[in-house]
């Protein structure tokens, strides 16, 4: 759908974030942790993930605003169709304040995809100030 073009834009930056992240962690964790028997999961799930919480909460953020805010290279390349096949929220906004004249509801649809965008991206964001 429209919304994979907003995550797939951003991968790029997601990578060189995640890998930023994993530089920064100390390799005598990895291995204190083989040392007492632990699995490559264990050390995913117990070492590396919650080390790498402030970096995957910020993907998930931007991850989570580039699949609702995908308006663009939606708009451009299929206009939101086949049929509404690739429609987002965007570019409903669009068509009904743009094409068929409608600014009340389309305002409305507006306020309700960034409250939408806020409940997902406030939880994310708390989790991560919790974390550190």
């Amino acid at each position: 759908g429209g919304w994979l073009n907003g995550v797939w834009g951003a991968v790029g930056f997601l990578q060189v974030l995640l890998w930023t992240g994993m530089t920064k962690l100390d390799p005598s964790l990895f291995e204190s942790a083989r040392i007492d028997g632990a699995g490559w999961f264990t050390e995913f799930t117990r070492i590396t993930v919650p080390l790498l919480r402030n970096e995957i909460g910020v993907c998930l953020t931007v991850t989570v605003i580039a699949a609702l805010a995908a308006f663009d290279i939606v708009y451009v390349t299929t206009a939101g169709g086949p049929g509404h096949s690739t429609a987002v929220p965007g570019i409903q906004i669009y068509i009904m304040a743009f094409t068929e004249q409608r600014i009340g509801p389309a305002s409305a649809l507006a306020v309700v995809l960034m409250l939408l965008v806020l409940v997902v991206i406030l939880p994310i964001q708390r989790l991560n100030r919790e974390a550190t």
